[in-house]
């Protein structure tokens, strides 16, 4: 029996458990005698044989991966014997004392726990993986050459050169340019839109800025390699003789820029306007002007939510692949000239597994040592945002 006919028969069974506790709590006539309604009545008995279906079910599968001798047929009977052995044993309890609301409610507090834990499971499960691959990676090739080498020269054939300097300095140059183009621009356009236009400019502008949110990457990134490239090259790159080449570290960090704006003037937006208007114009009644206020009591107000919404920015920057794919190039290098062609780590990453890929090579599993460092570069991102935000925060009652 596949997985999809196995849900099917649980979903009926659902639906008859319903169906047939709610019909059984209200079989004497008179339901004012019930402790609970006849719909908790007849949730109790549909939970009860779906979670016990789907939990066999699954964790019969997670057995199966270490026991191959337990076969589909064996999981899905066993799923449905148990969701009909819920089914009877809740259906047999039901009587007007049983308080099957107080079930349904206890069952419903275990959902809601189940998916509080599964991001800290989710977060885990990564966090392990990475280290185990990467803890092979480090057992076939020096640590030292891989954090501290200047060449990345990988060659499955062998003899290859795994230095990660010039991967993190390709992310960290293309990520700065990005930051700087998305962050003032986000962020004066947040405190125009809600300290000086009007309402019926707010209206029109807002979802206007947003839908730059809603545009694919691999449109950034065609657009930075067909339009933004040849520009910088023809009117910068060439009359300078910084470059030649449309493929640069500018490119992908302008295009980039564009695209986080919505990022950071959304959320600016919103922690902005959440600012008490009573501060406000306490400010303003105190002789203060516009400017003033926004410089001295509402940005301050809202910089724990400001520094959240450029985290946010500098993430999404950091692990952004197509539009440096298309608009940086894959040359490795470390340069200081911004329209030289660069790569990052998340290309390298993508470039180490395509393909028919041996994942006993140091060629292969360099790709978790580079998802590690990521991990890494953004947690610690997130302590410096949150000193950032514990030092300059202001204070008020």
């Amino acid at each position: 029996m596949s997985a999809g006919l196995l849900f099917l028969v649980l979903a009926i069974l659902a639906v008859a458990g319903y169906l047939s506790g709610r019909w059984r709590a209200a079989a004497g006539g008179d339901t004012r005698a019930l402790h609970s309604r006849t719909t908790y009545h007849g949730l109790a008995v549909a939970l009860a044989a779906l979670l016990a279906g789907i939990v066999t079910f699954v964790l019969l599968n997670l057995l199966a991966t270490v026991a191959p001798e337990i076969g589909s047929r064996f999981v899905a009977i066993a799923s449905i014997a148990l969701a009909l052995a819920a089914f009877v044993a809740v259906w047999a309890r039901i009587t007007p004392a049983f308080r099957a609301r107080n079930l349904v409610e206890t069952i419903v507090l275990g959902l809601l726990l189940l998916a509080a834990t599964v991001a800290i499971f989710t977060t885990a499960a990564i966090v392990l993986s990475l280290v185990f691959s990467t803890a092979r990676f480090f057992g076939q090739y020096s640590w030292s050459e891989f954090f501290f080498g200047t060449v990345w020269s990988p060659a499955f054939q062998g003899v290859s050169r795994l230095g990660m300097l010039p991967l993190l300095w390709g992310t960290l140059y293309v990520s700065a340019i990005a930051l700087a183009v998305a962050v003032p621009i986000g962020l004066f356009t947040a405190i125009f839109l809600t300290q000086y236009a009007s309402p019926r400019f707010r209206r029109a502008a807002k979802p206007a800025i947003e839908i730059l949110a809603g545009i694919p990457t691999i449109v950034y990134g065609l657009f930075a390699l067909v339009t933004v490239g040849p520009i910088l090259r023809d009117w910068f790159a060439q009359p300078t003789g910084l470059g030649s080449s449309s493929a640069s570290v500018m490119t992908a960090g302008l295009v980039m820029g564009i695209m986080l704006i919505p990022f950071v003037s959304s959320l600016s937006d919103d922690i902005i306007t959440a600012v008490p208007r009573a501060m406000r114009e306490g400010s303003l009644g105190l002789g203060a002007t516009q400017s003033e206020t926004i410089r001295r009591v509402i940005i301050p107000a809202a910089l724990p939510g400001i520094v959240g919404a450029v985290l946010l920015a500098a993430s999404r920057a950091i692990g952004e692949t197509m539009i440096v794919v298309l608009g940086a190039g894959a040359a490795a290098q470390l340069s200081l000239n911004p329209f030289e062609a660069m790569t990052t780590i998340t290309v390298k990453i993508v470039s180490q597994l395509t393909g028919d890929t041996d994942f006993n090579s140091p060629e292969t599993l360099v790709a978790f040592a580079l998802g590690i460092t990521l991990f890494v570069l953004t947690l610690g991102m997130n302590v410096l945002a949150l000193y950032i935000v514990r030092r300059y925060r202001e204070q008020y009652e």
